[in-house]
């Protein structure tokens, strides 16, 4: 099966959604597409990409903590900072998802993989079941980081941690 057609697949799941944001061009894939998922509790930019020469589809989400909550968690006291990135490590562990922290920069990418059948394919249901375990893995971070900022920042500003497209494990 050509990549045109995987390609044309992805696509047209997230057009039939109404999430495709636009097409990711980069060298080093064979496609990306970057989308927003929106559940009842906000959306979040994420990316779906074919590394070249690979038979898999990666779902990919990055976030770079706001500037106020960098703050909070400096303030933190007995290395609770680390114990912060320590929570997330072991929670995409027994989530069974890649993930990639840089914690001098305060950002952090997961992401899950989808491996193609022999003709290329890729189930709808396998797609959107691999977007949101890398959704709600995104969201529980969230939920953690405003746990150990708690008191240390206003409620309002506790949904301002960024979305980041360029930082990716596999570019």
């Amino acid at each position: 099966m050509s990549d045109l057609k995987t390609n044309d697949l992805i696509r047209e799941y997230l057009l039939d959604e109404g999430i495709l944001r636009k097409r990711i061009k980069d060298s080093k894939l064979d496609f990306g597409f970057q989308f927003i998922f929106t559940t009842g509790q906000g959306k979040h930019i994420m990316a779906a990409f074919k590394p070249r020469a690979k038979d898999l589809v990666i779902i990919s989400s990055g976030i770079q903590i706001a500037e106020q909550h960098i703050k909070a968690l400096d303030s933190l006291e007995n290395d609770k900072k680390m114990h912060f990135f320590m929570e997330l490590r072991k929670f995409f562990l027994f989530k069974d998802v890649f993930f990639r922290i840089d914690v001098q920069n305060h950002r952090y990418e997961i992401s899950d993989q989808i491996f193609l059948k022999k003709n290329g394919h890729v189930s709808k249901n396998s797609f959107f079941k691999s977007v949101r375990k890398v959704f709600n893995c995104a969201a529980y971070s969230n939920l953690l980081l405003a746990q150990y900022c708690s008191g240390k920042i206003f409620d309002e500003d506790f949904y301002k941690s960024k979305d980041f497209s360029n930082f990716s494990l596999y570019s």
